[in-house]
């Protein structure tokens, strides 16, 4: 068979198996079926038995046969089948919730059976929920050593698609698979020993032995890895040679006189060599694609205010997107603020704008009397025209869709340029992958007479001391933000919600001594923003709010931030969220609340949280304990959905990788040498990718 056959036509599959395969794993052709890698191999030489299990011993395989079949009534067309498993040194309770017609079928008391599954102990017995299982003779007449084990769904385990049958499944394919083309330079092969392409995708299902399955795990991490990085090095280097830029090359009167006069503090060397990097990008006559990383506090905001600046002093528009009404408004606040004086049209375009405030305001912008345009997606839409469009910043951008942010950059021609800034800090191994197609720049200096926040781990015995902690500040004149991860109570979580949060708060501190508020998602943008507002202006002394004042909020007076059930929260958020506190110059308080009896990886996470307050090495260890296909914003692209490399683990794989692409295409540009490579690109241009804006 050939990989583009269609599935249905393999041995085995059939058409209805062949729409389960295609609606559970987007299986449509044989090769579809090939690259569904197994996640574990069973070496057949490692039996264990009933005698012998642990609750911690994992996923096993036992040898042994059935009997004492009971079918119990659940409720409307629902049961339960329970079967007793025997292997002469133990019995095991073998349990079945759907498929249960199928498994009685299937079971016969005078066979011997294979099952493979993980035990638990129910009720004082040895229990395992639907297992995989199949005859002993037919796993005895398998001539391969290890047996592959596939994750399967429900779905396809009614349909008679379980592990041992899809691994049926891919025996059957390996044995007939034809024109497998191999896809990596003979050179690349060569210089780092790999597997063939179709040696290790035989290996990956059937290794001959554990060093074949590392081989084949090996070959097939760096061909991922190699492609992904080709997208993106190719994409940047397609991009600095054919691109058509705006040549901003004066820095005139509105910038210098902004330096000179309205400076609000000195800029720090990382800030002063990041304009001189944007400058450079400006005026090169290529479209500049720069993403701007600096940890909260940081003074990215700065940095982008002076790069638009360079945008004005050339005749053009800028604007900036950012994704919540609340942020866009505080940037807007922010720049009216820096910009007194100076003339300089700037708009602020939210959804909350009245419709006839927002046509004229279109107009302005559409004549080129504004020339600065903060807003959030309402800056997208089609009826909003720009004069002369000439550097788009966007804040926060994992948080727009590519299509959202696409229409943006598609308002001017030539394009304009594009700065892209995030507040989370990503790891140098991966932004150099996920962020090939950017130039990146890091603000990694914090302003003068900022002081790192003091975080500190505390329980609910200890909670008594905390609110005690709090007043005392509230007295010195300091104010407070208290954060929940809930706003309703849920019955299936053990969090404190917000709204009883909010009840026990006043208890602590009753009116009319202390102002309490509450922020979270679900009030209107009017009222979020008068809460805001009050919080803002010292008339409340605790904000009790939700996320949503994860980003936009920057109140210098609050001093502390007490987050609530800190261990369901993410690295990167709780950093963001502590980000809140210590932006002005007293010291500032991170209290992290959780419960007594916190799991491995909540601990760490609180660890890193007290043990520093550098962004890159918090970002470090999110990306050792969540990988890197769940970090913030990563994931809805699908651009690191890797099969078997982790950007992680396979650090080696990833920099080797990386100098292979590199070296190919400063030789040969545009592959011309490498067809199999330019079949890949002209595939990729098909697509949609995350770190390809412009």
């Amino acid at each position: 068979m050939l990989p583009n056959d269609e599935i249905v036509y393999l041995k085995g599959v059939g058409p209805s198996r062949a729409k389960v395969l295609a609606s559970e794993l987007d299986i449509h052709t044989v090769g579809d079926l090939l690259l569904y890698f197994p996640f574990r191999h069973i070496d057949r030489s490692q039996q264990s038995t009933i005698a012998t299990l642990t609750e911690d011993c994992g996923y096993v395989v036992l040898r042994g046969t059935v009997s004492n079949m009971q079918t119990v009534s659940t409720g409307k067309y629902r049961e339960r089948l329970t079967v007793d498993f025997s292997d002469g040194t133990g019995s095991i309770q073998l349990v079945w919730f759907q498929g249960t017609k199928w498994v009685r079928e299937k079971l016969k008391p005078d066979v011997r059976y294979i099952i493979m599954g993980r035990p638990s102990v129910f009720n004082g017995q040895w229990q395992m929920t639907h297992p995989e299982l199949e005859a002993d003779t037919a796993v005895e007449n398998s001539r391969q050593p290890f047996l592959p084990v596939y994750f399967t769904t429900e779905k396809m385990k009614s349909s008679g698609l379980g592990t041992r049958a899809m691994a049926r499944l891919t025996e059957t394919l390996v044995g007939c698979i034809a024109g497998i083309e191999e896809n990596l330079p003979q050179e690349v092969i060569d210089r780092y020993h790999l597997l063939s392409r179709r040696s290790a995708l035989i290996a990956i299902h059937y290794p001959e032995s554990l060093a074949q399955l590392d081989a084949a795990r090996t070959r097939l991490k760096f061909e991922e890895l190699f492609f992904l990085q080709l997208d993106y090095q190719y994409a940047h280097t397609a991009r600095q040679q054919h691109s058509e830029g705006r040549v901003f090359g004066h820095v005139g009167d509105i910038f210098n006189r902004f330096y000179n006069e309205k400076l609000p503090f000195p800029l720090t060397g990382a800030q002063k060599r990041v304009i001189r990097e944007v400058r450079e990008d400006m005026r090169s006559g290529h479209q500049m694609n720069r993403l701007l990383q600096g940890d909260v506090g940081s003074g990215k905001t700065l940095v982008a205010l002076m790069c638009m600046l360079i945008a004005l002093d050339n005749g053009s528009q800028a604007c900036l997107m950012a994704p919540t009404e609340i942020l866009a408004t505080q940037h807007y606040n922010t720049f009216l603020r820096m910009l007194d004086g100076m003339g300089i049209g700037v708009e602020l375009l939210i959804g909350s704008v009245r419709p006839a405030d927002k046509k004229k305001m279109k107009a302005r912008i559409a004549s080129g009397e504004t020339r600065i345009v903060i807003g959030t997606h309402a800056l997208i839409e089609d009826n909003v025209q720009f004069a002369d469009l000439g550097l788009v910043v966007i804040d926060e951008q994992h948080r727009f869709g590519v299509e959202q942010r696409s229409k943006l950059w598609s308002k001017s021609i030539p394009a304009p340029h594009v700065l892209v800034m995030t507040a989370t800090p990503i790891p140098r191994t991966l932004a150099m992958t996920v962020y090939g197609d950017l130039d990146c720049s890091v603000i990694d200096e914090l302003p003068p007479g900022r002081h790192p926040v003091r975080t500190y781990h505390r329980t609910e015995p200890r909670r008594p001391h905390v609110f005690h902690f709090l007043k005392q500040q509230i007295d010195a004149g300091r104010q407070v933000y208290i954060v929940y991860p809930l706003i309703h109570e849920s019955e299936k979580l053990d969090l404190r919600d917000l709204e009883e949060g909010l009840a026990m708060v006043q208890s602590y501190f009753p009116r009319p001594q202390y102002q309490v508020s509450m922020v979270h998602g679900q009030l209107s943008a009017e009222e979020k923003a008068f809460e805001m507002q009050r919080f803002k202006e010292g008339k409340t002394h605790i904000m009790v709010a939700t996320t949503v004042i994860e980003v936009g909020v920057d109140v210098p007076n609050a001093t502390v931030m007490v987050i609530e059930n800190a261990e369901r929260f993410g690295l990167s958020q709780l950093h963001q969220l502590r980000g809140r506190v210590g932006r002005g110059a007293d010291q500032a308080y991170c209290i992290l609340m959780t419960k007594d009896n916190l799991g491995g990886i909540s601990m760490e996470r609180i660890r890193t949280m007290c043990s520093t307050t550098d962004g890159f090495q918090i970002a470090e260890a999110d990306l050792r304990l969540r990988g890197p296909g769940d970090m913030q914003g990563l994931q809805q692209s699908g651009m690191l959905d890797l099969k078997l490399a982790s950007i992680v683990d396979d650090e080696p794989l990833v920099s080797a990788t990386r100098n292979e692409v590199h070296d190919i295409l400063d030789a040969d540009p545009t592959l011309s040498q490498y067809p199999t490579l330019q079949r890949h690109i002209a595939h990729s241009k098909n697509k949609m990718l995350w770190g390809k804006i412009s």
